[in-house]
């Protein structure tokens, strides 16, 4: 019997095929607060602020510029943690305005809000809840009322992984 591999550290970047990078790194830069780090041309590598990676996101030109078909195998989505619920409502409120929100939900071990980048990729906006304040209830799927969470935990209460 072979031994388990040592596990990974965790995820360190994501990189997309998009259709125009230069684009796509100005969705991210305002959806997110993203920062070039550095730009190809073909090629932009995307950082958060503090951030101790070189980038956190790459976007490459793609070579076929058709999406793939919803829910085809692929990429799903990518998941970008904000530290408290009330920046997850400045998210919700920033995506709505930039016409790339798509849903919400409440999953009970986080608070998630749902976009769509200029090429269709789905992305995740979610505050994670503290460990100590985790229920038994495990995840769900159920909607989202900011206003309920903000009185349970607190707008400006950490998430899980806030620094």
């Amino acid at each position: 019997m072979s031994k388990s591999p040592r596990p990974t550290l965790g995820l360190r970047h994501a990189v997309l095929w998009v259709r125009d990078p230069a684009a796509s790194a100005a969705f991210y830069e305002k959806a997110l607060g993203l920062e070039v780090k550095l730009d190809m041309g073909n090629a932009v590598f995307m950082s958060s602020p503090g951030s101790d990676t070189d980038h956190d996101l790459g976007l490459f030109r793609a070579a076929d510029p058709q999406p793939r078909p919803p829910r085809g195998v692929g990429l799903y989505h990518l998941a970008w943690e904000v530290a408290t619920l009330g920046e997850l409502r400045a998210a919700r409120a920033r995506l709505k305005e930039m016409g790339a929100f798509v849903g919400e939900s409440d999953h009970n071990t986080s608070r998630s809000l749902y976009a769509q980048d200029p090429d269709g990729i789905e992305f995740e906006v979610m505050w994670e809840v503290p460990l100590d304040r985790v229920t038994d209830a495990g995840a769900i799927t159920a909607p989202l009322d900011l206003d309920a969470a903000d009185a349970e935990f607190g707008a400006d209460t950490p998430g899980r992984g806030a620094r």
